[in-house]
């Protein structure tokens, strides 16, 4: 691993590859010789600094963040504790994507197994759009609820608590999102971001839901087995992008053990059906195979079918369940490759700072998919709209130079409602303020958005040579995961190395495997839409790779992610 005196920049063949000036890493002076200099390198670019917070980050899950600095914890599991020693009837009212779904799960678990009779609701995508809505709450009055709750929504929700609170009903928000100017009269809201983020985390709602719980379980003095909600907390973390700090990775980390485990069998009829083993799933089988099954349900059809299939008493239901479900991923692919070529024909050439594409044959439940691919693509932050009855339904992505939601804020008089977090947001709007919308959120971004923000770079954490890469090396990187939003996998840069042989793989052809080799070692590699950047087989070439877990035969095989490549070079770094 070379030395590095300032940041360096390479051009590959999809954009400029970037590898910063190492960290200081006077910090672990009293490391002693058990911590590798790479490992060191890696825990300083994620901001651990220190011997002991090392052993912190690296070492197993220990206690998690005290749920008394939850903001409004207590005060919402005194009146879910009355509640449920007096069998009262609780809405429990659930956004429709992964984590809103888990949160629900998670809460109507609880409050049976504790006396309350909950009641959930999930939203239609189509017919109600995001978020509680007044004629839904009216409903859940007249059902006998006398407690709502909501699970991944309501912090901006102003109109529809007043309305609860009018029809009798105590109301406790259960949320993780961005907190606006104005916040409903709730009894109590329970949101990591309250005062100032001061929790020291940022859990997503299922990660609030279970801390809920579990509270709300000691309060009674009933044991609590976390295993069942950890396995579906570790699904919304991912899905949702959390950020994998403090609490929240811990979270996963046990999250992930306990879905490996799992004998919940609406999880196992759908490992069943994507083919994948539970035993095997990580990150990557979250956030690729288990969560865009979920999320299939709301998007293409309702997602109280994700529900039921978590909530499935016995295999026999969750396998027909997990089979509809299939079926509904089945068209959400079709639907997903229909609206991303739509949208990408109306992005412009060249984008503006703010991708704003909007059509009334974008389905609503796929204009989030449509915005994250132009985010990738186009590196900025990027908008779907799909227009149907009489209302547009927009889908925000971003990327971690900007926050999305704190443009809508900005901008917040266009908006019928909206929501969200920095990455990701939503929002309804009348049609005819589409023009205007376009017009002053792409005027907002370009003010407060870099342009250098916006130019594609791989950030490299360092080279590392692929005949320098052993068991015990891949075992030390490891100890760094889960990896996602906040703690993304290293990314290194192997140069000189052999293409032995590749192939273009995928339904249409857009991917590319390789077999790369550098002296004696010969690594598996996939490239995702990189097939027309192939280097022909028998040549050389500088390669920018992170690991990866490959599924095969019932067994995890490591290989190698290509994320760009070009002809070997003799070409340095330039100074940036």
């Amino acid at each position: 691993m070379g030395s590095l005196v300032s940041a360096r920049v390479l051009t590959g063949s999809g954009g400029r590859w970037r590898l910063d000036a190492a960290p200081d890493l006077a910090g672990f002076a009293d490391a002693g010789a058990g911590l590798p200099p790479l490992m060191r390198l890696l825990l300083a670019r994620r901001g651990v600094t220190t011997t002991e917070t090392a052993r912190r980050f690296l070492g197993t899950p220990r206690d998690l963040t005290d749920p008394q600095l939850m903001p409004n914890l207590d005060v919402a599991v005194d009146r879910l504790a009355r509640a449920c020693r007096a069998g009262e009837t609780v809405a429990v009212y659930g956004d429709y994507d992964v984590d809103g779904v888990t949160a629900t799960a998670v809460l109507t678990e609880g409050l049976r197994a504790l006396g309350a009779k909950p009641m959930p609701y999930l939203p239609d995508r189509f017919t109600e759009g995001y978020g509680p809505n007044v004629r839904a709450i009216r409903r859940l009055a007249d059902q006998g609820a006398t407690l709502l709750v909501t699970a991944d929504t309501g912090t901006s929700a102003v109109t529809e608590v007043a309305e609860a609170n009018g029809l009798g009903m105590d109301v406790v928000v259960i949320d993780h999102h961005t907190i606006p100017d104005l916040l409903p009269d709730a009894l109590a809201i329970v949101n990591p971001k309250l005062n100032g983020n001061s929790y020291g985390s940022e859990p997503a709602a299922v990660g609030v839901a279970y801390k809920v719980v579990h509270d709300l379980y000691d309060r009674l003095g009933e044991q609590y087995d976390p295993a069942p909600h950890r396995a579906l907390v570790a699904l919304g973390t991912v899905c949702d992008l959390a950020p994998l700090l403090g609490e929240c990775r811990d979270l996963l980390r046990i999250g992930i053990e306990a879905l490996r485990t799992t004998t919940r069998p609406g999880l196992l009829a759908l490992c069943e059906v994507a083919g994948i083993e539970p035993r095997l799933i990580d990150t990557e089988g979250i956030g690729w195979v288990i969560g865009p099954r979920i999320n299939a349900a709301g998007r293409m059809a309702h997602a109280r079918i994700a529900l039921d299939l978590l909530l499935a008493p016995t295999i026999e239901e969750a396998r027909t369940i997990a089979a509809e479900i299939e079926r509904l991923n089945d068209d959400r692919r079709t639907a997903t490759t229909q609206a991303v070529e739509l949208a990408r024909s109306l992005a412009g050439d060249p984008p503006p700072p703010l991708i704003v594409v909007d059509s009334s044959e974008m389905s609503s439940g796929i204009i989030g998919l449509a915005a994250a691919r132009l985010a990738e693509e186009f590196h900025r932050p990027a908008i779907a709209i799909g227009i149907e009855g009489g209302e547009g339904r927009g889908s925000c992505r971003s990327i971690p130079a900007f926050d999305v939601t704190a443009l809508l804020q900005r901008n917040s008089d266009l908006f019928l409602r909206y929501g969200g977090h920095r990455a990701a947001a939503g929002f309804s709007i009348a049609p005819e303020r589409i023009p205007e919308m376009r017009a002053r959120l792409t005027e907002d971004t370009a003010r407060h958005l870099d342009p250098d923000a916006m130019i594609s770079a791989l950030e490299i954490d360092a080279e590392l040579p692929l005949t320098e890469v052993d068991r015990r090396m891949v075992q030390w990187l490891g100890l760094l995961g889960p990896f996602g939003n906040g703690n993304p996998a290293p990314v290194f840069l192997a140069r000189g190395v052999r293409v032995a042989n590749n192939r273009t793989v995928g339904a249409d052809g857009a991917h590319l495997q390789m077999a790369l080799r550098a002296g004696n070692v010969t690594w598996r590699a996939i490239a995702f839409r990189q097939a027309t950047s192939a280097v022909a087989a028998g040549e050389d070439a500088d390669v920018v790779y992170t690991f990866r877990s490959d599924q095969f035969g019932g067994e995890a095989r490591l290989q190698l992610e290509v994320l760009d490549l070009r002809p070997a070079s003799e070409e340095g770094f330039g100074t940036a």
